[in-house]
């Protein structure tokens, strides 16, 4: 069992690893000596083992609460690579070059070697040779990684429109005239437009994906293009198919992304889209990613200066629904003396909400231990936040077991619980269309349609209009605020998945929790729902703000990239100011949303972690996203121990469940909680509260025996109490 009392928590920051290699170039590559190169690393996945039968996976584990790990669990379908259904062509404003009627360029195409001839007739690029056909990955225009100085574009509308916003689902701003537009338009439509990507090294080129525009009002997208590649930007090559110029089919709407792979792998440094028709009604308008594969170079010219790489032996992959059971399984095996499996409940579709617990004592809460959770998936298509924390389960385990001593203290003093994916039925449908091909919203829903990022129910009006009716015949208390009837209903719009988190949270006396979201670089604290009814962006804090303000900064400044004022922004944002944080409502107003009720119904403080600008990442840039989060992770973990945390007794040394705590100048109380769960030295009743917030001056009132209000007042080295009972209250708390 874990000491009652403060622990303090080890802030030390780790060092990240940096390797600076380098590879050469060749012919005009050579003239600017500041280019960086772009490593793709390949990790050997630490978890080997295959998946086992069905029927033999069922570990044995302690009680707790929802149901436990059963055996036989629903499979989803086998993922697959998702394609653009065939649709007939539009007619676009200009298409001289029409494309071939046997081609469908979104499905593989077999390579030979007539094809290969064809397009090595132009010796200035070198074609790849056939046995050296692979999936390349992203170069990272979505991620960021590749920046605004390599894209260029003949010529732009204008600048809110220029080439560093022809980047995969970029987001437009609210107005279509400022800096942030959804796409790069050309100034003109004609055939002569193009935008290039400058790889900064020799790269496989071997695909290209496109969207058009991300606009509210317009509709702009390109319906067919030529794709060109270079060694000097001077002298172009064009992919050809057969004795012609390839045609790609491009859109034929502007959301859903379109992949085309060249049919022969092009070498080259540049590479560049050259749109021949487009929509009837529309502009010269995409986003594109580029995939390929950087090629080393032997000269070791360029500087890998912002590369990493990771020394953690973890299974960088995306994982779908088996194979998370099956990682979660491993873990177990490899700790189990700290780590449980159970699951809080089921999806729409049926599928087992699975949540890890780490602790030193799994399946108990312990007196004076407070109780943390992750959550991550509640859209289902930002997966980074999935990884990740599948990702420090197993750092966790595989630290504790070397006895790293920050870990070691954090395992043994905090009870742990991590639930990576909270929507499965929507994680399965971005799984199927993939990281690149699932777009901006493919599975962020439940299977029946609900957003569970603001399904649950809206405490924050019922408080405000009892605060702005103080002289109203019922007062409603300003914390532990009840749910409204008509949510609990059956025929309420609420998911199966929301019903299980807030039976959750109201099982377990959650002191500090995070959900993880993508999409954004930023950590987002309640309130999240504007005060003022007419107004979609307002500072709302909560009597805690200076809390959550502290909490959320303890995740953004240990985080690689959040306060890096160099940073671009991932779409229209700039958080800077903030230092990487924001107050939801500020940002954008949000009824019902996870953090809200969490603060206003339970003792738990919840913030919104945003890890990362692209949902779902390559699996390519997987070690490096948890090298960005990875301190993050553990440094806001470690907050759950900040202030006081102790023990409520009355005279006998039972302890009082329900105790209302209040600090003066707060208005908002936090309450002792309560169990029916054996333990000599709880007499039936957990006794213990962990209010990281009490750093100053404290006050508190509980009920006595025989119903008597005490007063509990704590100030600097100082303790009493008072009660009218005879038999008093005894109020046991270490000193701030």
């Amino acid at each position: 069992m874990s000491r009652p009392g403060t622990a303090t928590p080890a802030l030390a920051l780790v060092l990240l690893a940096v390797t600076v290699a380098g590879v050469g170039a060749q012919g005009a590559a050579l003239e600017d000596p500041d280019y960086y190169g772009q490593e793709i690393w390949s990790q050997e996945p630490y978890y080997t083992r295959p998946e086992p039968e069905p029927e033999t996976f069922s570990p044995p584990l302690p009680a707790g609460p929802g149901e436990e790990w059963e055996p036989r669990l629903q499979e989803p379908r086998a993922p697959k690579r998702a394609t653009k259904p065939k649709k007939a062509p539009k007619r676009g404003k200009s298409a001289p070059e029409p494309p071939p009627p046997d081609k469908n360029s979104n499905k593989k195409v077999m390579r030979t070697k007539s094809s290969e001839k064809a397009a090595n007739d132009d010796h200035s690029v070198r074609v790849a040779p056939e046995d050296v056909r692979e999936s390349c990955p992203p170069l990272g225009l979505e991620t960021l990684k590749i920046t605004d100085f390599q894209l260029h574009a003949s010529t732009v509308k204008r600048y809110g429109l220029g080439a560093h916003r022809g980047r995969l689902n970029i987001q437009a701003g609210i107005n279509e005239n400022d800096f942030y537009d959804g796409a790069w338009c050309a100034g003109r439509n004609d055939l002569q437009q193009w935008i290039e990507v400058d790889a900064r090294r020799l790269t496989r080129f071997t695909g290209v994906i496109t969207q058009g525009r991300n606009s509210l009002w317009l509709s702009d997208w390109v319906t067919s293009y030529k794709v060109m590649v270079s060694n000097d930007s001077h002298t172009w090559v064009t992919v050809k198919n057969g004795s012609g110029d390839m045609i790609f089919e491009g859109n034929s709407e502007k959301e859903i992304p379109v992949l085309n792979e060249l049919p022969v792998p092009m070498v080259a440094r540049y590479i560049r889209i050259n749109p021949r028709s487009w929509f009837d009604n529309g502009s010269i308008c995409m986003r594109m990613e580029i995939l390929g594969c950087p090629l080393p170079d032997p000269n070791n010219y360029y500087h890998r200066r912002n590369e990493m790489t990771t020394t953690d032996d973890l299974d960088f992959k995306h994982h779908n629904y088996k194979e998370m059971r099956q990682l979660m399984k491993v873990v177990n095996e490899m700790c189990p003396n700290i780590t449980r499996i159970y699951n809080i409940g089921k999806s729409h579709q049926g599928l087992k909400l699975y949540a890890v617990e780490i602790s030193d004592h799994p399946g108990e809460h312990e007196v004076g231990e407070p109780e943390f959770h992750y959550i991550a998936g509640a859209h289902g298509n930002e997966v980074l936040g999935r990884e990740l924390l599948l990702l420090l389960v197993q750092f966790l385990c595989q630290e504790y077991l070397a006895r790293n001593a920050r870990i070691v203290h954090l395992v043994e003093e905090t009870r742990i619980h991590i639930l990576p994916s909270l929507n499965p039925d929507g994680y399965e449908k971005a799984y199927e269309g993939g990281s690149e091909l699932g777009g901006w919203s493919l599975g962020r829903w439940t299977h029946d349609g609900i957003d569970i990022n603001n399904n649950f129910p809206d405490l924050n009006t019922l408080l405000w209009e009892a605060e702005d009716q103080q002289n109203g015949p019922r007062k409603v208390p300003n914390h532990y605020i009840a749910i409204p009837e008509w949510f609990l209903s059956e025929n309420a719009t609420v998911a199966a998945e929301t019903r299980a988190v807030i039976a959750w949270m109201e099982k377990i006396p959650f002191v500090l929790g995070g959900n993880l979201q993508g999409g954004e670089l930023v950590v987002a604290y309640p309130y999240d729902l504007v005060r003022s009814p007419w107004k979609t962006q307002e500072h709302t804090p909560t009597p805690d703000d200076h809390v959550f303000r502290w909490l959320a900064y303890s995740y953004a400044s240990t985080h690689r990239l959040m306060t890096d004022a160099r940073r671009r922004v991932c779409h229209t944002e700039e958080f800077q100011k903030e230092e990487g944080t924001v107050n939801g409502a500020s940002w954008h107003t949000v009824a019902g949303s996870l953090n809200d009720f969490s603060y206003l119904h339970t003792n738990c403080f919840e913030l919104s972690i945003y890890v990362g600008c692209d949902k779902y990442p390559h699996e390519s840039q997987l070690p490096e996203e948890w090298e960005n989060n990875r301190e993050s992770l553990i440094v806001f973990m470690e907050q759950v121990h900040r202030g006081i945390k102790g023990l409520v007794r009355d005279s006998h040394g039972k302890g009082i469940p329900n105790a209302i705590i209040s600090v003066e100048g707060v208005n908002h109380d936090i309450r002792t909680d309560s169990t029916s769960a054996p333990n000599p030295l709880r007499n039936g009743a957990v006794t213990s509260f962990s209010s990281y917030q009490r750093e100053r001056a404290h006050h508190q009132t509980q009920l006595c025996p025989d119903s008597y209000l005490a007063t509990c007042y704590f100030t600097e080295g100082e303790r009493r109490q008072a009660c009218p009972s005879k038999q008093g209250s005894n109020c046991q708390m270490p000193a701030p």
